[in-house]
């Protein structure tokens, strides 16, 4: 069978209107494809004007409502996704009287915000989400104090080590790692909610499989960014390998004896249609694969893996181009290349 026929033969997910019938039917489940549809597009509007935690509690408040007042839903007075914004509408204006953020309400504010906010309805779920982690952290990571955004920029973002970073600002070794434990500790403080709060919801509406990968995905960037910034970690730069761009690199970082790998990569352009970038590290002659790398528009990605083969630091580490999907062994044209002294 095609891959055509398969999908000619798989189920409709379910509309807006057969979830809202459902639901008012009191079959919690048909909340479920709604959350995916359409919890980044409300996420996008709160963040418009609050803070990410509280942008968080907005997405459940509005779910919730939908939910309580699905049997007030009628599909011949307008589709769903008006009704729905309208109610995330008016629960952010509410959150900003509570806050006497605004003193005159702007009738017209809703539109300019939408305006602004790119529509999610026609992209995949995983796409929405991944683009609703990546605001709430670039948020989070934007209200740090200025200072503590600074160090932890230089050892995250721009592979520097511990002195290094002490070098670039002048100053006390000790004051960069304070400045970066407590830097990761507020973030994780700040997106904490973007972790539970949707696992929370899920529960309440009888989640499934969808939010548990999501929250066990939270949980190992959490340590992913715990070791990055841990004070006894290796990092391997990653020059380009002969041939291909040479503004492209990477870094890996690992620590001996702790199965968690990261590795960063910078100035890659977008994978040719059909293929993907795949991560490897290599021993004694056998290739381990870390995953496929996302590239974004600014040419980065960020590859996290877990497994015993991530204990001990590579002999060699290399991105390829592999067909989309990946492959179990190298088999594309090498980017960037690293082999140990």
């Amino acid at each position: 069978m095609t891959k055509t026929e398969q999908l000619a033969g798989a189920p409709e997910a379910p509309g807006d209107e057969q979830c809202m019938q459902e639901l008012a039917r009191n079959r919690p489940e048909a909340l479920k494809p709604l959350f995916a549809r359409y919890a980044p597009l409300v996420f996008h509007m709160a963040l418009q004007s609050l803070d990410p935690g509280t942008a968080e509690e907005i997405v459940q408040d509005v779910f919730l409502s939908v939910w309580r007042k699905s049997q007030t839903f009628d599909p011949k007075r307008g589709a769903f996704r008006p009704w729905l914004l309208q109610i995330a509408h008016y629960r952010i204006l509410n959150e900003l009287r509570t806050r006497s953020r605004r003193p005159r309400l702007d009738p017209d504010a809703a539109e300019r915000i939408l305006e602004q906010i790119r529509d999610t309805r026609d992209e995949p779920a995983e796409a929405a989400w991944q683009s609703y982690r990546k605001d709430a952290v670039r948020a989070a990571v934007d209200r740090l104090p200025p200072a503590q955004r600074q160090a932890l920029s230089l050892a995250f973002f721009d592979d520097l080590s511990h002195d290094q970073v002490a070098q670039a600002l002048k100053l006390p070794v000790g004051t960069v790692k304070t400045r970066i434990r407590t830097a990761v500790h507020k973030l994780r403080f700040m997106l904490a909610p973007l972790g539970v709060a949707a696992v929370a919801v899920a529960i309440l509406i009888g989640g499934g499989v969808r939010f548990d990968m999501q929250r066990r995905a939270a949980l190992r960037t959490d340590r992913a960014l715990s070791m990055v910034t841990a004070s006894d970690i290796t990092t391997l730069h990653i020059p380009p390998a002969p041939g291909a761009n040479p503004a492209a690199h990477g870094s890996y970082r690992g620590r001996q004896g702790t199965p968690l790998a990261v590795l960063a990569l910078h100035n890659f352009t977008r994978a040719p249609q059909g293929r993907t970038y795949q991560a490897w590290v290599g021993s004694g002659g056998t290739w381990t694969s870390m995953g496929t790398a996302e590239i974004d528009s600014a040419g980065n990605a960020l590859v996290i893996a877990e497994g015993s083969a991530f204990t001990a630091l590579p002999a060699e580490v290399e991105v390829t181009v592999e067909p989309r999907g990946g492959s179990a062994a190298p088999t594309g044209t090498v980017v960037i290349h690293y082999t140990g002294p």
